[in-house]
């Protein structure tokens, strides 16, 4: 099951709308037959993949997945019928399906005498690749995954406005992979006017990457100039002028973006913040001071430590002379409960 939530990680950002799966099948001997992950949209999901590389060898098998094979034909036919074309004797699953229309898999499995394990390793599967998916499926919007660089007294640039480069060239090669596992990146127009990004994503040579994500300026007074290097051709560009981020978010996800890199300033982190609507922040802590400059984060309206907005952390991971910090909100502002926050997919 690791190594089928690790596949389906591999695929992060490429399949939305669908979920980025992952699956693995074993022979009867339970050795490893076969593995897939699910395509871009259109093309065939995990277990479609991982059942041709196995071939015969799938027979008697078993085939362990992160999400419940479907029962339902979409762009492409069911997979609980391609596993039992296979000769499958076992399937083990770690995120039973939550949708009505591809449910049933389970079902129509043990009916023609597969024996079917579900919920195996569940909560791992929901965390990792499957997340930004169910946010989705749960919450009817994209998934938000907030990215901040900042010294260690948490500013994001010095008085003076200059703010490249506060960490160094690994964190930076970290956030075009991070990019490159969202559906879109996010940015106000109070950043793409300061900083004027292309918000693409590259290789470690400098690159531009064959997919791109599309990139979003929230800009409700229309100050975006026509020569913003984000409205060149290197990737798709939408300009917004949503009123709120729940509007913003609502918009994106009706163009099927699941996942959402939030990379704006102080101004639109609070407002989504505030907003209860970041399911992860990654930050990344350089080893410097500067004492003045813009903070990591606005105002978010909170007056006592009482109503604190709460994270817990994940991971710490050293990158360089950096340092990596992942984190989920545990309540909102004004003392709500935050929702499960997932990181990842199937399909």
């Amino acid at each position: 099951m690791a190594r089928a939530r690790e596949l389906g990680a591999r695929v992060l950002g490429s399949t939305s709308p669908n979920p980025a799966v992952g699956a693995v099948v074993l022979d009867a001997a339970g050795r490893i037959a076969g593995e897939g992950a699910t395509s871009p949209p259109g093309g065939a999901h995990a277990e479609v993949h991982a059942l041709a590389q196995a071939g015969e060898r799938a027979r008697g098998g078993t085939a362990v997945v992160t999400l419940e094979p479907c029962a339902h034909t979409g762009r492409t036919g069911p997979c609980a019928d391609a596993l039992l074309a296979a000769g499958v004797a076992r399937v083990v699953v770690a995120v039973p399906e939550p949708t009505q229309l591809a449910g049933g898999g389970a079902t129509r499995l043990r009916a023609a005498g597969v024996d079917v394990e579900l919920g195996v390793e569940q909560a791992a599967a929901e965390a990792g690749a499957l997340g930004a998916w169910l946010t989705g499926v749960r919450e009817h919007r994209p998934q938000v995954v907030w990215k901040v660089a900042a010294t260690l007294d948490g500013r994001v640039a010095a008085a003076d406005g200059t703010s490249r480069w506060i960490t160094g060239p690994q964190a930076r090669a970290e956030v075009h992979r991070l990019r490159a596992t969202c559906d879109a990146v996010l940015v106000g127009s109070g950043t793409a006017l300061t900083d004027d990004p292309q918000l693409t994503v590259r290789d470690a040579e400098g690159r531009p990457a064959e997919r791109q994500p599309l990139r979003v300026v929230l800009d409700r007074r229309g100050r975006l100039p026509a020569t913003a290097r984000v409205l060149d051709d290197a990737a798709r560009t939408l300009v917004s002028r949503a009123a709120t981020p729940a509007a913003l978010l609502a918009e994106l996800f009706d163009r099927d973006v699941r996942r959402v890199l939030l990379e704006g300033g102080p101004t639109l982190a609070a407002a989504v913040l505030g907003a209860g609507l970041v399911d992860e922040v990654v930050v990344h802590l350089a080893p410097q001071l500067l004492g003045a400059g813009p903070s990591l984060v606005g105002d978010l309206g909170i007056p006592t430590m009482g109503g604190a907005l709460h994270l817990q952390v994940v991971d710490v991971t050293l990158m360089g002379g950096d340092v990596q910090v992942r984190l989920r909100p545990t309540r909102h502002t004004g003392g709500r409960t935050a929702a499960a926050v997932p990181t990842g997919g199937g399909s």
